[in-house]
């Protein structure tokens, strides 16, 4: 019914068509089926403000902090998800920084009248972008009619078959998965395909998204760092002197290979590094370099540093002070 009632019209959305008729013969054969009155009870009454009667202190917040951490970071993440796939859909652009901060004050207010914490579901905005909906009215209607649903109809809502919703849920499945990345992994970075694979395996196995998200983040971390941990070093001779050229991110991933780069048997008596494309990050990048002055200092080789941009330089001024390095300040950024 989802699938071919479209064809004759889309006036009325097929899976709410779907649903009616599949709990119509349910009703009628009396089938015995789980309905969602068996999924627990509705209440029919309007929610009331409350404040939480918790006290406000420091063991309140340990207890119910790594929950609302994992919340915020898997409805955020669903919740932008989301806003890409309807903009995929709709040809639009929305404002993610908007969706957000809406998303957090709607989890603020709703949990004094003793709500969850939600965000925006994929599959139910796929049923409302194929079902005509396109404006914030959609969202309306669909908020106020799932009210009046729960309120007036709540008799009939519990009738329900819990498969029609199943089935509706299985046909949004089919219709927002992605099947051309599964065509796609032979031609997809290496790393990307692991990082996706890892991340859908573990949510399917942990039935918990957030650790799927952790899973994809932390490897996508380690990959990110190997892909930019190279460094490349290339010499040329100028004036009896050795410039050794440093091309890519200096940090604490790529300080063993630029040690590695550098020929400290030298018969020079001076060289100059040129960090003109290269870039300082943290502080086993300065110990590295400072090491490999030092080792130069040893062999009596002069060494000076140049091409350093304003932020790597006040990082390296320690190396200037302890192994007395001619360093120069260039103007890059």
């Amino acid at each position: 019914m989802i699938y071919i009632f479209p064809r004759m019209t889309k006036a009325v959305p097929s899976p709410l068509v779907a649903i009616i008729v599949i709990t119509i013969i349910a009703i009628m054969t009396k089938s015995d089926v789980k309905t969602v009155g068996d999924m627990g009870t509705l209440t029919s009454a309007l929610p009331s403000f409350l404040i939480p009667d918790v006290p406000f202190n420091l063991e309140t917040l340990k207890i119910i902090l790594p929950y609302s951490l994992a919340l915020a970071i898997v409805g955020l993440l669903e919740s932008l998800l989301t806003a890409s796939i309807v903009d995929d859909m709709t040809d639009t652009a929305s404002d993610k920084n908007r969706e957000s901060r809406g998303q957090g004050i709607a989890n603020i207010i709703t949990g004094f009248f003793g709500g969850m914490a939600g965000c925006a579901m994929i599959g139910q905005s796929v049923i409302n972008v194929k079902s005509g909906g396109r404006g914030r009215l959609s969202a309306l209607v669909a908020g106020t009619f799932l009210m009046f649903l729960i309120l007036v109809l709540g008799k009939i809502v519990v009738q329900i078959p819990m498969a029609a919703l199943v089935g509706v849920m299985i046909m949004v499945s089919v219709g927002t998965f992605d099947w051309g990345s599964i065509k796609g992994l032979a031609k997809m970075p290496l790393t990307d395909s692991i990082v996706m694979i890892t991340t859908t395996v573990t949510t399917v196995f942990t039935h918990d998204l957030s650790k799927g998200v952790f899973a994809g983040i932390i490897l996508s971390a380690i990959f990110f760092v190997a892909k930019i941990s190279k460094v490349n070093i290339t010499t040329q001779l100028k004036d009896d002197k050795k410039i050794y050229g440093v091309r890519g991110q200096v940090f604490f991933a790529s300080v063993d290979e630029l040690i590695a780069g550098f020929d400290f048997n030298e018969e020079m008596k001076e060289i100059e590094i040129d960090f003109t494309h290269a870039h300082i990050w943290d502080d086993s990048a300065v110990a590295a370099i400072d090491k490999i002055v030092l080792k130069f200092k040893d062999v009596g080789v002069q060494v000076r540093l140049t091409g350093l941009n304003q932020p790597s330089s006040n990082l390296i001024e320690r190396i200037a002070v302890h192994s007395k390095a001619d360093v120069k300040i260039s103007g890059h950024s």
